[in-house]
């Protein structure tokens, strides 16, 4: 079992950065063991990858609309990941959430991610 919460969520203008960071409680198996992606899910559209990381963080997948502008990185010391958003665009705004895999490899199917946090809000205002 995993439960996740995100944070960092909030209002920014056009060109402006935000930092999420999702902090995940175990059982069972330890964070290191999961790989974690963001998603996001803006008003009346389907929930998108954003960015996933590997078990050990040596892989990282981006969607192509955030490539060069948001970075994802984990410790799994402190059982958390990050996203880092910068040049932060009004088409960025939705509802990002924090997700855990049981899959080892970086993957961007939300039918392999089984552990989902309660979502953020980011709005993005031009």
């Amino acid at each position: 079992q995993v439960q996740l919460v995100e944070s960092g969520g909030g209002l920014v203008q056009a060109g402006g950065s935000l930092r999420l960071s999702c902090a995940a409680s175990t059982s069972g198996r330890t964070f290191s063991t999961y790989s974690m992606g963001w998603f996001r899910q803006a008003p009346g559209k389907e929930r998108e990858f954003v960015a996933g990381i590997s078990w050990n963080g040596g892989s990282t997948y981006y969607t192509d609309s955030v490539k060069g502008r948001f970075t994802i990185s984990r410790d799994n010391a402190k059982n958390t990941v990050s996203l880092q958003m910068n040049s932060l665009k009004p088409e960025d705004t939705a509802i990002y959430y924090c997700a855990a895999s049981s899959i080892l490899r970086v993957t961007t199917s939300t039918l392999q991610y089984a552990y989902w946090g309660q979502g953020t809000q980011v709005t993005v205002s031009s």
